[in-house]
């Protein structure tokens, strides 16, 4: 189920709950979000099923339960039919229909469009895949408010463009990786040089994504001076990389890049969420 994956699924998607305008009681939110971490199991497990004979052939997932043979591939597919089918439903009986179609767009884009179609045809896999992993936080608003707004829409962007410059890092350290599963990441198919300045491009354009929230009045002052500090370390490191001609030292890099770009992603969430709070 990814469960590391999913924590941070999950603390997106609170964050949209708790900073939406309508409130829900405890009970329902409760539920909503174990409905919401129960559908990001689902799209892990059936990631898995799918990709099981990629995950043999790398290092970073070659221990995960298929491969091991912890869990057969049936089981898996199953699994994660199943828990896809009580995520959904139950999140349309505790809260309401958007988000719960929401979490069905979650689920199929996360299989279907990007495990599916996209992974092994693409280097742009990420960038398009990326919805699916954007997706929560709307869905978290729409659980109190039954909708969607520019709010929710802002907080789709922030991970949508966050998302290429965090997963090309690691395609960069791991490249060997993904060259032995014969997965286009952009390293293989256009070159260390091209990918160091697309993750600085991306690094770049988080700039002016993550103001939004103090434009559309969701997010203070307090929120926007962290936050552009917290970005502009984050161009530094990209730029920083872009610039480094010894592939030793990219990778390493390319390393902190990825590392930081996680707690770089949860710290932007938690000062939205504790600038509402100083707020209201």
């Amino acid at each position: 189920m990814k469960p590391r994956v999913m924590s941070l699924v999950l603390f997106t998607s609170m964050v949209g709950l708790l900073i939406a305008p309508e409130k829900v009681s405890f009970t329902v939110s409760i539920i909503s979000l174990f409905a919401v971490a129960l559908g990001a199991g689902a799209a892990g497990a059936l990631n898995m099923w799918y990709e099981s004979d990629l995950d043999a052939l790398m290092t970073r997932t070659c221990l995960r339960p298929i491969p091991t043979g912890r869990v057969q591939k049936n089981q898996a597919l199953w699994f994660g039919i199943i828990l896809s089918i009580i995520s959904i439903s139950l999140l349309y009986f505790t809260a309401n229909l958007v988000s719960s179609i929401l979490l069905a767009v979650t689920i199929g884009f996360y299989f279907f469009i990007y495990t599916i179609w996209l992974k092994r045809r693409t280097p742009q896999n990420i960038v398009i895949g990326g919805a699916a992993g954007a997706l929560p936080p709307m869905i978290g608003w729409a659980i109190a408010t039954n909708s969607i707004s520019a709010e929710s829409i802002i907080l789709f962007l922030i991970i949508f463009i966050w998302t290429p410059s965090h997963f090309w890092a690691l395609s960069l350290y791991k490249s060997s990786d993904y060259k032995k599963a014969k997965i286009p990441m952009l390293p293989i198919t256009s070159g260390i040089q091209t990918t160091k300045l697309n993750i600085l491009i991306y690094s770049l354009l988080m700039a002016p994504v993550v103001a939004l929230p103090y434009f559309f009045n969701f997010g203070g002052l307090f929120y926007l001076t962290l936050s552009s500090l917290m970005t502009s370390y984050y161009v530094y490191l990209c730029a920083t990389l872009f610039k480094e001609k010894n592939n030793k030292n990219s990778n390493i890099i390319a390393r902190k890049i990825f590392i930081y770009s996680i707690f770089y992603l949860f710290f932007i969430f938690v000062l939205i969420l504790a600038d509402n709070i100083i707020q209201y």
